[in-house]
């Protein structure tokens, strides 16, 4: 049976438990609870900002392939989840528990899920949110959100780590040697000793500024991710 005619088969019997504490065996298209699931927070993802349009359904599509004898079926779980996006949460907590132990696989479905916000040109701020969300009940980290969503968005000109130039998810460690190597370069003192004008020592003291307080905005993060208790339920 193909992954799209176990989707319908699992939602007409509305069975969906997803109580394993392991990643199950074999791949996630042969499991119906991911399956399901993935189905419902696409679906629920086009209802996020009011206004669920065919080009999203063409984008989910588009993802994870629906096998042209199953689509209408599919596509009739589609439109059924898409009419709210009440429950959307219970979704994503079944697909953390069941793949808590395959983190790459629950980053490939955000993934999944942000091409799917796009797909329409505009990602609004109700659909962020969602997103969001779902991310935590992954039980993933801001930092993997953020370049998730970078990828697909583009990252903010001030965030911490484009101006450092490093990756979201480098150690501690290598996020300072990369500002510490950063700031030797921009240091005021180092214009000043190529005898240059006082404009450019302005200009170095700012970019100076700048990367010292990218490298603290991006400590504090770090240190508040930390502190932060793990999500209820997550395993």
């Amino acid at each position: 049976m193909s992954f799209w005619r176990k989707i319908a088969g699992l939602a007409a019997r509305r069975l969906d438990e997803a109580e394993c504490d392991v990643c199950p065996p074999g791949l996630p298209g042969e499991d119906p609870a991911f399956s399901t699931a993935v189905t419902a927070l696409g679906a629920k993802l086009a209802k996020a900002d009011g206004d669920a349009q065919t080009g999203e359904w063409d984008a989910f599509s588009e993802v994870f392939h629906p096998e042209p004898g199953s689509e209408g079926n599919v596509r009739r779980l589609y439109q059924l989840a898409r009419q709210t996006t009440r429950g959307f949460e219970g979704y994503a907590r079944r697909l953390q528990k069941r793949y808590h132990a395959c983190p790459q696989l629950l980053e490939d479905v955000l993934d999944g899920l942000f091409y799917i916000a796009v797909s329409d040109g505009t990602v609004t701020a109700d659909e962020l949110v969602y997103l969001e969300r779902v991310s935590e009940l992954f039980g993933q980290s801001p930092l993997v959100f953020r370049r998730v969503k970078a990828i697909h968005m583009g990252a903010e000109a001030d965030d911490p780590y484009v101006v450092l130039g490093v990756a979201y998810d480098v150690s501690d460690g290598e996020l300072r040697t990369a500002w510490r190597a950063m700031l030797s370069q921009a240091h005021p003192d180092r214009a000043r000793a190529r005898g240059l004008p006082k404009e450019f020592v302005e200009v170095a003291e700012a970019k100076a500024a700048a990367i010292n307080a990218a490298f603290d905005m991006a400590m504090r993060e770090r240190r508040a991710m930390a502190a932060k208790p793990p999500l209820k339920g997550a395993a």
